[in-house]
């Protein structure tokens, strides 16, 4: 098969794309922007591990601009579509609307009449846990109702899923949206707190932790949300009419997360600890003395939680590294990273 992934040189396309190489004959072609909302560097590290596969091709380019996506589509006729490329960020959202409309409804909007206009098998596509908003019940089911977003971004993702919804209901196209779950890992985005905090550790500055401590993160490591992709994309939507004799859009929405949120503080502390194993911080560290707590921040939900039981009926997997192990793989590389 010929699968395109946007956002190839990103947190989860890297490895994703790293993931598929490994495990088949498959021809990847990557696509990303290589914008500047972080280090550019780090991104173009995740393409040098994706360098040496005879069969990984990557192409520089935004969605936004619809006229290359349609000479691409038209090119290369993909069997699976993957667009993970969006302008990440809760908190950047706030001062920068621009670049969310841009990238995750303007460019998701390519992405889809490219579908339309060159049939796929599927089109997977990332949303997020930030649908849910405010949503005070736990876990989050995915038939909840998501209508009141607390941010942009979270905005633009809602969005996303009614785009595809009316595309796979107009056009048959088969098409999951996947809500992420907090991911994090080795090469993970440094705007993500768990990078930050590792950075201020070391620093010996200190860290914010909102809501004064309460709040709870459904933490998923990058290998997990990796699995799960990759079996949803060998299990499109079924096609099928309904009684009225028109389709019944081949459309889905699922959680990937751990299904178990865990304290910020506890997430601290459990970092602290694996900086301190590999080195990156002194024995003697006291991590406590450098957490400062600060009130709920603008865009910000106190807890994240994600029922996965109908991903796990559907594709038999279940995201179950815990955070102990996790943190310790990224406080590993980030050491190394940082030497």
């Amino acid at each position: 098969m010929q699968i395109l992934v946007t956002g190839a040189a990103g947190f989860i396309g890297a490895f994703l794309c790293k993931r598929l190489l490994e495990n088949s004959d498959d021809i990847i072609v990557g696509l990303d922007n290589l914008n500047d909302y972080y280090d550019v560097s780090l991104k173009k590290a995740r393409l040098d591990m994706l360098d040496s596969y005879k069969n990984f091709t990557f192409i520089k380019g935004d969605i936004s601009d619809k006229t290359f996506i349609d000479n691409l589509f038209e090119k290369e006729h993909f069997d699976i579509v993957v667009n993970l490329a969006a302008q990440a960020g809760v908190r950047y959202s706030i001062d920068n609307p621009d670049i969310y409309i841009k990238s995750n409804i303007i460019g998701f909007y390519n992405i889809l009449e490219a579908c339309r206009h060159y049939p796929v098998k599927h089109l997977v596509f990332a949303s997020s846990s930030s649908v849910y908003g405010g949503n005070v019940k736990t876990p989050f089911s995915t038939d909840d109702k998501v209508d009141n977003p607390v941010s942009l971004y979270a905005a633009t993702k809602k969005s996303d899923e009614l785009l595809a919804h009316a595309y796979s209901k107009l056009y048959n196209i088969p098409a999951t949206g996947l809500r992420f779950f907090t991911v994090y890992g080795p090469m993970g985005r440094p705007d993500m707190a768990y990078f930050s905090f590792a950075n201020k550790l070391i620093k010996g500055q200190n860290i914010e932790i909102f809501n004064f401590g309460k709040c709870e993160r459904d933490f998923t490591y990058i290998d997990d949300i990796v699995e799960g992709i990759i079996r949803v994309i060998l299990k499109a939507p079924t096609k099928k009419d309904g009684e009225d004799g028109l389709p019944i859009p081949p459309y889905k929405i699922y959680n990937i997360g751990n299904n178990h949120p865990e304290s910020l503080l506890d997430f601290v502390r459990i970092l602290s600890k694996e900086l301190i194993r590999v080195g990156a911080l002194k024995n003697d560290f006291n991590v406590e003395s450098y957490m400062k707590l600060v009130p709920m921040q603008k865009g910000d939900v106190p807890v994240t939680f994600a029922d996965t039981s109908d991903f796990e009926k559907d594709f038999g997997f279940k995201p179950a590294t815990s955070l102990e192990e996790g943190l310790r793989k990224f406080a590993e590389w980030f050491y190394s990273f940082i030497k």
